[in-house]
């Protein structure tokens, strides 16, 4: 039984809100996704199918690469809340506009493409701003504890939404997919105009955390300006901080050489044969093991010591269940290998999470956010481009097993690296 501790940033009025937001939200990204991904898979020959799955990730992390310093800097000097409002409307306008391309019946991929480089965009401003509000909203004594509920909120949304997305697509078609990721961004914008006491502007002294989230006790006045030197600053502090950097480089390697999930579609049409429900259930095996997972994390991360090696280790564990997936030929072992990756995902992303937002002033935050995107964003998107080309050459199965060692060797270089990251223990 989890005791009621274990869930005590939810007493916090104004991060119950949000949390409950993007509960509803990222399930209709999550639906998204999978819907994006099988809509391209249709409109390609078969022999082009990984190459143009590939494309759905560079299309994606190109405007990360270019906005992400920017929406940083803007993070840390606009009004946090306000900027999400923004980011949330213009997330909910681009689903609007996939699903007029899919009841159009829309014959070409690059309109689709365009728009995921819109969405992607739009969520490049979006999550320094969630990110760096987060700490706001809870005392820092509860930071550790809403991270790891922030990401079974994650989990749960990453599990629920593909296998909804998989079965409105198979009962009505990609286009409802896209409608209603466009109705789920209205809980995210209702949650922040129901909070109370937040300006959402970071804390007047660095690394000072709000005492009460129901006390508006920032100074607006000591916001950065948007300029050249803001963004040096927040570059500056990431790479001269060997933990935070650490962690950006195992997150960046990792899941480039094992981002797997745009071949699904391969996997499901041509290996396993699936269809579209079995596919969206593979999409979302790895959120089944990671939200079983983020469950045990609850009670259990305050109580990690050793954080810097289990870090490494559950990487390693993500790089061998990737290789484990890629051999598979079967559907319930192939979930059961992506289930695994989700659970060791889980482990490293609360790890990582928990030494980011302690190690890092709260002026800062919103930098750091957008200098790690470059990492945990750009990794797996780019990583996507890099298994459709190796799959369009070699094949799905080397394609996955090679990015699995790929991940193993990023792995042992950055321990062998940084010892810092080795040594790390919960202070």
């Amino acid at each position: 039984m989890i005791a009621p501790q274990s869930f005590v940033a939810l007493q916090h009025r104004n991060f119950r809100l949000i949390w409950i937001g993007l509960l509803v939200s990222m399930t209709g990204s999550m639906m998204q996704n999978a819907a994006l991904l099988w809509h391209v898979s249709l409109l390609v020959p078969p022999e082009r199918k990984g190459l143009a799955l590939g494309l759905v990730g560079l299309v994606r992390v190109v405007p990360i690469v270019f906005f992400s310093i920017l929406s940083g800097v803007v993070a840390d000097a606009w009004n946090r809340r306000v900027l999400m409002l923004v980011t949330q409307t213009g997330g909910a306008l681009v689903a609007l506009a996939l699903a007029v391309l899919a009841f159009r019946g829309v014959a070409v991929v690059w309109p689709i493409y365009a728009l995921a480089a819109v969405g992607a965009a739009v969520s490049t401003f979006d999550l320094p701003a969630r990110q760096a509000l987060l700490p706001t909203l809870v005392p820092r004594e509860h930071l550790p504890n809403a991270i790891t509920l922030n990401t079974i909120m994650f989990q749960v949304a990453a599990v629920t939404g593909p296998a909804l997305g998989g079965t409105l697509i198979a009962a009505a078609g990609v286009g409802w997919a896209y409608v209603a990721n466009a109705a789920t961004f209205l809980s995210v914008i209702v949650a922040l105009l129901l909070m109370r006491g937040v300006t959402g502007r970071p804390a007047a002294i660095s690394g000072r955390t709000v005492a009460s989230p129901d006390a508006d006790t920032t100074d607006g006045d000591t916001r950065d300006e948007i300029s050249l030197k803001a963004a040096l600053e927040g570059l500056r502090f990431v790479f001269r901080s060997p933990l935070i950097r650490s962690t950006m480089l195992l997150d960046f390697f990792a899941t480039f050489f094992s981002s797997a999930t745009a071949l699904l579609p391969i996997f499901a049409q041509d290996i396993l044969q699936v269809g579209p429900r079995g596919y969206g259930w593979l999409v979302a095996a790895p959120a089944v093991g990671a939200f079983v997972t983020s469950a045990a994390m609850v009670p259990l991360t305050a109580g990690i010591r050793r954080r810097g090696p289990t870090l490494l280790w559950a990487v390693a564990a993500y790089g061998l269940a990737t290789v484990a997936f890629g051999l598979s030929r079967s559907f319930w072992l192939t979930f059961a290998c992506l289930a695994l990756v989700g659970a060791a995902d889980t482990v490293s992303m609360v790890i990582r999470n928990i030494v980011r937002q302690l190690e890092t002033p709260d002026r800062l935050r919103g930098r750091m956010t957008g200098v790690n995107m470059v990492f945990f964003i750009g990794g797996p998107q780019l990583g996507e481009f890099e298994a459709g080309a190796v799959a369009n050459w070699l094949g799905a199965t080397f394609s996955v097993v090679s990015g699995g060692v790929g991940c193993l060797v990023a792995t042992a270089w950055v321990a062998v690296s940084t010892p810092a990251l080795r040594h790390y223990r919960r202070s």
